[in-house]
């Protein structure tokens, strides 16, 4: 690999290398390996974007650094704080907005982290869907909205509002992730990494509505907990909601997820079945029983999702009568089934919600 030191050039965004590539840029400048392992640790560990605060570095490599080379995450904008804790943070990159949600818990806190400018899937309950697409994050844009935040924490710099340490990392936030692999994958191989951020593959999860040949690809090339979006309990039905079924039926979804089951260590054999509640629409006592059957030959545990409002839809959230007695039907047939709190919908930052759009006013 070569890198242009040309000055002309834009500058090289380190935060786009895995510790192999890290290695192949300080070779690149004649230096020894051992700088990449160096360099890992002040951006990982210490949470440095400065080369000249990195004090095992001569003058001579931190000018060159400067001369060729950025730490940057994507651009902060704005932050919404909910009544519930949960926070909202809206970033910048050069084609538009991206939103990224800290959800504290009592024994946990987990960074929801969007792969993409919008979707191109268009579900239809979902105000990303209905944003449209823009375009893929880079690792850099991936990787930078945790590193945004773990620096935050780090350094104890976030003023009037105590942030625990993130305990668990979802890619549940805007865009599909399994659209993004050239990204995606080597932002997880960072995210694992013990000269990354060293989170445990049972900490990661990665959500996607059901790209069948991408999830074939991972297998082998990454592991960690794996979500899958159905929302439906037929075709007919998922064909409306989520046009991606017209591709990926769900028997070629669920055959994949076995698949996927059988290589993965990190999901300890039980995928994660995401599943919104949407009134008179997929909510009856026959919709549990048709994901009854659907899902009798899959280890998996189901979440049960009240759907969040969003702009200029027609849909209505379940009530929670009706999602009492759709998850006593399920847990009563031997399903395990989680109804989801809702989290951060008063600054819409719940699932579902997020637009990318900037927020007019600080907080």
């Amino acid at each position: 690999m070569i890198y242009n030191t040309n000055l002309k050039n834009k500058k090289i965004n380190l935060l786009n290398f895995n510790l192999i590539q890290m290695k192949e840029f300080f070779l690149s400048l004649g230096e020894k390996k051992f700088r990449a392992l160096q360099l890992m640790d002040w951006i990982y560990k210490k949470y440095c974007c400065n080369f000249n605060f990195m004090d095992n570095f001569s003058d001579i490599l931190k000018k060159k650094l400067n001369e060729i080379a950025i730490i940057k995450p994507p651009q902060y904008i704005s932050k919404k704080i909910s009544m519930d804790g949960t926070i909202k943070w809206n970033f910048f990159v050069d084609s538009g907005y991206v939103e990224t949600i800290y959800i504290p818990e009592k024994n946990r806190s987990t960074l929801c982290i969007s792969s993409q400018i919008g979707c191109v899937l268009k579900c239809n309950f979902c105000a990303t869907g209905n944003l449209g697409f823009t375009r893929n994050l880079l690792v850099s844009e991936i990787i930078g909205q945790i590193w945004y935040i773990m620096n935050i924490i780090y350094h104890k710099s976030y003023i009037n509002f105590s942030l625990s340490k993130i305990t668990n990392i979802v890619m549940m936030g805007m865009g599909e992730p399994l659209l993004n692999l050239k990204n995606v994958i080597p932002a997880l191989h960072i995210i694992l990494s013990k000269y990354g951020f060293s989170f445990s593959k049972h900490k990661v999860t990665l959500s996607t509505a059901g790209i069948v040949p991408a999830i074939k690809k991972i297998c082998g090339k990454i592991d960690v907990s794996l979500a899958i979006s159905l929302h439906a309990s037929n075709d007919l039905l998922r064909n409306t909601l989520m046009p991606i079924n017209k591709k990926f039926n769900i028997s070629s979804l669920l055959t994949v997820v076995k698949e996927y089951l059988n290589f993965s260590k990190a999901n300890r054999s039980m995928v994660t079945i995401e599943y919104v509640m949407l009134k008179n629409i997929n909510d009856s006592i026959t919709n549990a029983f048709e994901l009854v059957l659907l899902l009798k030959n899959i280890s998996c545990k189901i979440n049960l999702i009240p759907w969040n409002p969003i702009k200029d839809s027609t849909y209505q959230c379940s009530t929670v009568e009706t999602i009492l007695k759709f998850s006593e039907y399920l847990v009563k047939r031997g399903l395990i089934v989680k109804i989801r709190k809702n989290r951060g919908s008063d600054i819409y930052a719940a699932c579902g919600q997020l637009s990318g759009l900037k927020n007019i006013k600080n907080n």
